[in-house]
């Protein structure tokens, strides 16, 4: 039973400071149920030795850890489109290797793996454990596990992310080749009640691909994350490190790296991008927020857009969200979620959510009107549970220290990572025509995004 909505409205005084960061494409299972098969927390809904799925011929093959493994191979990304999470969910989420071998032979006729490389059709099923998300390890035991965070569409990247903004979609459930809309963000309401915000991204960030009051101008209000560059002196680390951070922070990760050319240089976990990559992004928010004078004021909240075509074993349809639209009546399937505050305890929260539910906490902290502006985004805001239940500390946690098996682990995979990279890039370059075939489909779209924001007055070098 979910609890009262309104339950915890009075926690979220104790927080100045929300932070957003969403990442790409992973389910709840995939990266997070290791802690309950693995025995590190048994409350968490999480993974079970028997559990698995069934391939085209019959034979039953049961979730084990990813290992050496690599999802490094375009034709290996997992379908997760409406069609494909339909079929994934068949049978009592039974549907994943299934449609795994569809992807696959649908992604291979244009892409197709290296000789060296073979198929293996479980790699859907396969889970991470903490020595290959060590942050996400750490975070875990320290602070709260939300385990019925649900994506909000069953469908791909962009008409999640648009609920996550909007409250909707527009009434789309599929990506467009360039994913540029004119919908009304939830910041509009912020605007209107000069409530402080600000997006902090790697490129183009992408608010302003989603509402077209912000495709130009509005430079106070974009930045990007680490890099300065000459339109953009401001960063996410400086604003934390000098306590300037603004009231609403939201992250997006690095999706593509126009410099490299290709995954090696994201941070968003979307395959083939290496998950040790997007720890590596984590560490360092954590870091300067957890050294920052506003950590005793801030909410931060990780979590992924949608599921990636990734096994879990929640069915979503046993959960039916208000929605303006009767045919959006429904959740996509379980995303890793993680809420850090030094307001929160450790533990596990079964409560309901989907990214909605960070439109329904953002207004109902910051806007002068919070009922209006909650009902203006829409059913699915309306009824959306928030954030504030969790924050039930009546004193706030010390600083969050990792401990060195978190950074000692880290450090060393990502310089092995990194001089990978290197060498990939650097002492083997690609022909010059091969830097966008090498780009997933995510990456191709942004690419065309910020291509058409550049053309329509968006200054090079600007977020």
């Amino acid at each position: 039973m979910s609890p009262d909505p309104d339950a915890g409205a009075a926690n979220l005084e104790k927080i100045d400071h929300v932070i957003v960061l969403m990442m790409e494409n992973r389910s709840f299972d995939h990266v997070l149920g290791y802690l309950k098969l693995r025995g590190i927390n048994p409350e968490v809904d999480g993974l079970e030795r028997a559990m698995g799925n069934e391939d085209p011929t019959g034979t039953f093959h049961r979730v084990k850890p990813l290992g050496t493994r690599r999802i490094d191979e375009k034709a290996l990304d997992p379908g997760h489109g409406p069609g494909d999470v339909r079929q994934q969910l068949a049978g009592g989420m039974g549907g994943f290797v299934r449609n795994y071998v569809k992807a696959f032979e649908r992604n291979s006729k244009d892409h197709p793996l290296p000789p060296n490389r073979t198929f293996d059709q479980t790699l859907v099923l396969a889970y991470q454990t903490e020595a290959d998300v060590p942050v996400y390890d750490f975070l875990a035991r320290e602070f709260q596990v939300c385990d019925r965070w649900f994506s909000s569409v069953p469908g791909p990247t962009w008409p999640n992310r648009l609920y996550s903004v909007t409250g909707g979609s527009g009434g789309e459930n599929a990506n467009r080749q360039v994913p540029v809309y004119d919908l009304k963000a939830f910041v509009r309401h912020l605007d209107r009640d000069d409530v402080s915000w600000r997006w902090y991204s790697h490129d183009p960030g992408t608010l302003r691909a989603i509402d077209s009051r912000y495709r130009l101008f509005h430079d106070d209000e974009f930045a990007y994350f680490s890099r300065e560059t000459l339109f953009e002196r401001r960063t996410f680390l400086e604003d934390v490190r000098d306590g300037a951070l603004p009231a609403v922070s939201w992250i997006d990760p690095n999706f593509v790296d126009f410099r490299l050319f290709g995954p090696p240089g994201s941070n968003d976990d979307h395959p083939p991008s290496p998950m040790m990559a997007g720890q590596e992004l984590v560490l360092t928010l954590l870091t300067a927020l957890a050294a920052s004078p506003l950590w005793r004021k801030s909410l931060l909240v990780i979590v992924y857009d949608e599921h990636g075509g990734f096994f879990d074993h929640v069915d979503p349809r046993s959960f039916a969200p208000e929605d303006d639209r009767p045919t959006f009546r429904r959740y996509g399937v379980r995303v890793p979620a993680l809420v850090v505050s030094p307001f929160v305890d450790p533990g596990v929260s079964h409560t309901v959510y989907d990214h909605t539910s960070l439109l329904k906490t953002i207004l109902l902290r910051f806007c002068e009107d919070p009922e209006a502006a909650i009902k203006a985004m829409g059913r699915r805001v309306m009824h959306a549970n928030h954030l504030g239940q969790l924050l039930t500390r009546s004193t706030a946690r010390p600083r969050p220290r990792p401990p060195e098996r978190v950074t000692d682990a880290l450090v060393e995979t990502v310089a092995e990572w990194r001089q990978e990279t290197y060498r990939q890039t650097l002492l083997e370059p690609a022909p010059a025509d091969a830097g966008r075939e090498s780009l997933t489909e995510l990456q191709d779209q942004v690419v065309a995004a910020a291509l058409r924001l550049r053309r329509e007055g968006l200054q090079p070098g600007a977020p």
